[in-house]
């Protein structure tokens, strides 16, 4: 791991790996240090802004300097259940690419427990990991210009839901109906890192 400044009341620190990253988040977020503004994991880092004069930021470092990574904290965490229509245009390709029926696709997809490792790409999108290794597949060749808004894919190592219309290359295996993002909501998107999350489907 290594610091690096990011601006006066902020830190970036740079992570091994996406379990590193998940790791020191959950680390921080269990300890609750006083004086942090904000927490922002991403695939190999985690960002730590701190309210000036709190001294948060040397909390931190000293907290991850000492802290077991090999096995963070598991409590605290919220669990989601997200009911999903398993219906994807792309459900037939990523069942004869895994060399299985589609009902073992939803079996393997439903079965899992996930969790968020960090968000981005769109308001509200959480990247999911946790994802059964006989479902990763690359992203389609060919990204979609227009992807709905509910629509459950799968990307190499992730799964994730789209909070509304974009475009997208994750091969879609399914919809949800549940409001992923709502700017007039508090809070505006229903996932956060660190989050549990459970698909179940609607049949």
């Amino acid at each position: 791991m290594r610091w690096r400044a990011y601006g006066e009341h902020a830190a970036l620190l740079d992570c091994a790996s996406l379990t590193e990253s998940m790791a020191a988040h959950a680390t921080v977020t269990s300890a609750r240090p006083p004086g942090i503004a904000e927490l922002v994991p991403g695939a190999r880092s985690l960002l730590v802004v701190e309210i000036p004069g709190s001294g948060a930021l040397a909390a931190v470092r000293e907290l991850l300097a000492d802290a077991d990574l090999e096995h963070p904290p598991e409590g605290g965490s919220r669990e989601i259940t997200l009911d999903v229509t398993y219906d994807g245009e792309d459900l037939e390709l990523v069942a004869r690419d895994a060399g299985m029926s589609t009902e073992d696709v939803v079996r393997l997809h439903t079965g899992a427990v996930y969790t968020v490792a960090f968000t981005g790409f769109a308001p509200g999108f959480g990247y999911l990991t946790g994802l059964p290794e006989p479902l990763r597949q690359p992203r389609l060749a060919a990204p979609r210009t227009r992807v709905p808004p509910g629509s459950v894919g799968i990307a190499g190592e992730f799964t994730g839901v789209y909070p509304r219309v974009s475009p997208g290359g994750w091969r879609l295996i399914g919809r949800t109906r549940t409001v992923l993002f709502d700017p007039r909501a508090d809070p505006p998107a229903v996932l956060a890192p660190g989050d549990r999350v459970r698909f179940r489907s609607a049949g």
